[in-house]
């Protein structure tokens, strides 16, 4: 008798990353320039991370990195990071510890860290929380870490986009594979969270509810409790679904505009590196805006902080010029056309 359905799901969503994963090492080792480099880099198994809170999630995902990763050849380890914003923290990161390293995984750590207050808080503590998967990625050398987002966490994710008016990069949520080189991973994209849970029940995994996800405080728990619900009952079920499928379609759509704005950022600039206006008004607007919001950030605006309405202003003195002041950024960056040129810098 094999597996339950759950597990079964799970676990073939984590072969198929470590199969990629195995594949981009292989190829990694072929460009290797000396052959004892190569045999080296071969003989040496790569090392896969699970991120892991000790949320359903995360412990369905670190349960299948267990079970797979031997018989692939891959090394399999665990970091849990501790945000310190609940009592208990440190133990709860101790807990999560012990129950990975009785699967096996090694190594395992805690990483505490500290949350700072930009972007509000639960920007703040991702920020914090992948500085330090970076960090851990690095110091131990690991090829890829993956992390345990559902369907439902896609669907939420574009429904965010979609409240702040963000656009089609926003609505195309989170990408299955992110990061430097291709370091994060998220094998559970088309896998919903009541999957996952039960995963853990069938295994009898102990897993870790964060009270923060049922905190109306948060604008994701109570789009989570409340927005989906309604949105369900309203439209019927398939809303996930249909939400996940539309990040998919959206992030096809705006890989295509990205090319194509990093083909024309170089065409529209002159001898000594300026933007021309006039060749900027020529570009469609949703490549021409493309260009202006790379152009702000690479002159220091903080892509987080550089929202669409930054970018329509900067783009209003191409297409609607009128002697306009200059538009100021975040990050002090400013913006501000002279004789058919478009000057952004720091100020």
């Amino acid at each position: 008798m094999g597996p339950h359905p759950a597990v079964a799901a799970i676990r073939l969503a984590v072969r198929r990353v470590l199969h990629e994963v195995l594949a981009q090492h292989a190829e990694h080792t072929e460009d290797t320039d000396t052959a004892e480099a190569a045999a080296r880099a071969t003989r040496q198994r790569p090392l896969v991370l699970v991120a892991c809170s000790g949320g359903a999630d995360s412990m369905a995902l670190a349960s299948a990195l267990a079970f797979e990763a031997p018989k692939l050849s891959v090394r399999a380890g665990g970091i849990t990071v501790d945000h310190g914003l609940q009592d208990g923290s440190a133990q709860r990161a101790a807990d999560v510890v012990a129950r990975l390293t009785a699967m096996d995984l090694d190594p395992v750590e805690s990483v505490a860290v500290r949350v700072g207050r930009e972007g509000g808080p639960e920007a703040a503590a991702r920020d914090a929380r992948y500085a330090a998967l970076d960090e851990a990625a690095e110091r131990l050398g690991a090829s890829a870490v993956l992390l345990g987002h559902t369907r439902d966490d896609q669907a939420e994710t574009v429904l965010l986009g979609l409240a702040r008016g963000s656009g089609i990069r926003s609505l195309s949520g989170m990408a299955a594979v992110s990061g430097t080189n291709g370091r994060y991973r998220r094998p559970f994209l088309q896998i919903d969270r009541q999957t996952a849970r039960k995963a853990c029940m069938v295994q009898s995994l102990p897993v870790w509810d964060d009270p923060h996800n049922a905190d109306p405080a948060y604008t994701r728990s109570r789009l989570r409790h409340e927005g989906l619900p309604a949105l369900e009952k309203a439209l019927g079920k398939g809303v996930v679904e249909a939400l996940a499928r539309t990040a998919s379609l959206s992030r096809d759509d705006a890989d295509a505009l990205d090319g194509w704005a990093a083909d024309a950022a170089a065409r529209v600039r002159d001898e000594s590196g300026a933007l021309e206006c006039a060749k900027l008004f020529d570009l469609p607007a949703a490549v021409r805006r493309r260009v202006l919001r790379r152009a702000a950030i690479e002159a220091g605006a903080p892509a987080g902080s550089l929202f669409a309405r930054h970018v329509e202003e900067v783009d209003r003195l191409i297409t609607g010029w009128r002697g306009q002041r200059a538009i100021n950024l975040p990050g002090r960056v400013e913006a501000r056309r002279q004789g058919g040129r478009l000057v952004i810098r720091q100020g």
